[in-house]
């Protein structure tokens, strides 16, 4: 998979079949508009790309939004590529683009930049200025630029339209299963391991410290988990609060990882979250604590 830090597409993926959205999640829907484009490219042997935006847009807008994600740019590519897409163009969207009316995307960027042949969105997708571009805009100017736009059906389960909005509520409501059902896979938070108090060492339970970054925080609590780290794939038990035993100020994921003992600062893990064991609590003492984080591990072993 080639990608695209922009648009300057090389001759062989323009004249292709494109799929545009943000893909927050890259959850079973985004899979089922990507799956409809690959259908098309394969059959009409075309190259199949998506274009997609950097920062998701409704966060580049409100400051509000920041804790938003539910996966982080890498680790969406990471996932295009397990698509097999031809190519991968990130939009860098900024003042600049966000400026762009609805008929100069179309024109500037969808017809000179890639000159695509089929264009795939969903139901909903909106584009250009205040986002006053639609599905009925696209099908404007289909003859005027030379591509064929399709729409294609939401993806339903339960009667219920999947989206990255339900995701979202999912995670803070710490609705795991759910949310692993729906993107068909373990959702998974990535960071960097930074350093803490050690106080999880000093009663027998060290822990690799991040923080959340962008990423939706999810209901407060404990977690089973699977920690990814090199050639390393481990179960383990996470939390994700603010310590209120110890008066926390700021909001941890603080991950034991069961059979590893060693040093992992500044090493970049992907924790999975797989089930949600309980709600976040203030305990009397370590003493407390320390009988539940045992009660926890045995539950998450299980």
């Amino acid at each position: 998979m080639k990608i695209y830090n922009n648009v300057n597409l090389n001759r062989k993926h323009l004249n292709g079949v494109i799929a545009i959205g943000n893909f927050d999640g890259l959850h079973l829907g985004h899979q089922k508009v990507i799956n409809e484009a690959r259908q098309k490219a394969k059959k009409l042997k075309l190259p199949l790309g998506v274009m997609t935006f950097e920062p998701v847009p409704v966060m580049f807008f409100s400051k509000k939004n920041k804790d938003h994600r539910i996966n982080s740019l890498q680790q969406k590519k990471i996932q295009f590529e397990k698509l097999k897409l031809d190519f991968l163009s990130i939009i860098k969207f900024d003042k600049k683009f966000s400026s762009l009316s609805a008929e100069q995307f179309i024109s500037k960027i969808i017809y000179k930049k890639t000159k695509c042949r089929y264009l795939y969105v969903s139901k909903n997708f909106k584009f250009g200025y205040k986002r006053h571009g639609n599905i009925q805009t696209l099908k404007k100017f289909e003859k005027e630029f030379n591509y064929k736009n399709i729409i294609t059906s939401p993806y339903k389960r339960n009667k219920k339209t999947i989206s990255s909005s339900l995701i979202r509520k999912k995670i803070r409501a710490g609705k795991i299963a759910e949310i692993n059902k729906l993107l068909n896979r373990n959702w998974c938070i990535q960071g960097k391991v930074i350093k803490g108090k050690k106080r999880g060492r000093k009663i027998g339970f060290p822990t690799c410290n991040m923080k959340l970054n962008d990423y939706v925080i999810p209901k407060l609590g404990v977690y089973g988990v699977t920690v990814n780290f090199g050639k390393y794939n481990k179960k383990g038990i996470a939390n994700i609060g603010y310590r209120p035993t110890f008066k926390g100020q700021s909001l941890l994921l603080e991950t034991n990882i069961f059979g590893i003992n060693k040093n992992l600062y500044n090493r970049v893990l992907g924790v999975s979250f797989k089930k949600f064991i309980r709600p976040e609590k203030k305990f009397k003492n370590l003493k407390h604590l320390k009988k539940q984080i045992i009660l926890d591990i045995e539950q998450a072993k299980k």
